[in-house]
């Protein structure tokens, strides 16, 4: 590894440029490939696409081109889902991506049985990478519509990290978000909780009794996303954690 590699990364605006030198590096089998995919990445394409993998959750997760690439933030998620379910529990994740969310979870409770499902096919080739090792089933289709009508009223877990973002803020999102992951995956509508109202509406047939709905949230958008499982008759709690900005809504189905 090369100060000019670093310095070209840190001139490109990468805050960790040694660190994302030394992994680029790692990862590059020639001289002549290293060099493509640092260019890569000071033209934006995001680190984790170019090598073609992300960590969350101690798990390397497969990671595609034009695929929505999981963000740290989303270990709330996890961690909350794992206190509320054991070994044997149905999980569901939906608007699933690269399955990262479920993999995490499989791998902390061990034996569960998962399903996942997402419209993006990409998103679906990277997250039937993910959870093979836990045996889980991805589906292709919006929201629940491709799901197994054997699911309805047996879900322990319903995680869903569907877009939040409002449309007219996408376009002051950092460039390798706005320009390289699908906007499906971004966009939540005018004020950023229109897929989570589609989820909560359905939810309650999904769920099993003593079930739980989990979404991932932004600050802004929390109240709603909680109005948006309250007013389906599940109980809402809002839970955040300043350490890694991020907010999720649960609602327990009685």
């Amino acid at each position: 590894m090369t100060p000019s590699i670093i310095d070209r990364l840190r001139a490109a605006g990468c805050v960790f440029a040694e660190d994302e030198a030394r992994l680029l590096s790692g990862e590059a089998r020639t001289p002549a490939e290293l060099d493509t995919m640092v260019e890569r990445r000071v033209d934006g394409e995001p680190l984790e696409v170019i090598l073609g993998w992300a960590e969350f959750c101690g798990l390397r997760i497969v990671v595609e081109p034009g695929v929505f690439v999981p963000r740290q933030r989303s270990e709330l998620l996890v961690r909350h889902a794992v206190t509320l379910a054991g070994p044997g529990a149905t999980v569901l994740d939906l608007c699933c991506g690269t399955g990262a969310l479920g993999a995490a979870i499989a791998a902390e409770l061990g034996e569960i049985r998962l399903h996942a499902a997402d419209i993006e096919p990409a998103a679906v080739r990277c997250a039937r990478a993910n959870v093979a090792d836990a045996g889980g089933e991805v589906y292709e289709g919006d929201l629940y519509t491709p799901l197994p009508a054997s699911l309805r009223g047996h879900v322990d877990l319903l995680i869903v990290n569907a877009p939040y973002v409002p449309t007219d803020a996408i376009a002051m999102m950092p460039p390798e978000a706005r320009d390289h992951e699908p906007r499906v995956a971004l966009d939540g509508g005018q004020d950023g909780v229109d897929v989570h109202r589609r989820v909560a509406a359905e939810a309650p047939q999904w769920l099993a009794p003593g079930g739980h709905l989990l979404i991932e949230t932004g600050e802004s958008q929390a109240a709603r996303t909680a109005v948006a499982v309250a007013h389906n008759g599940l109980t809402p709690q809002v839970i955040t954690d300043d350490e890694l900005y991020a907010t999720i809504v649960v609602g327990a189905r009685g």
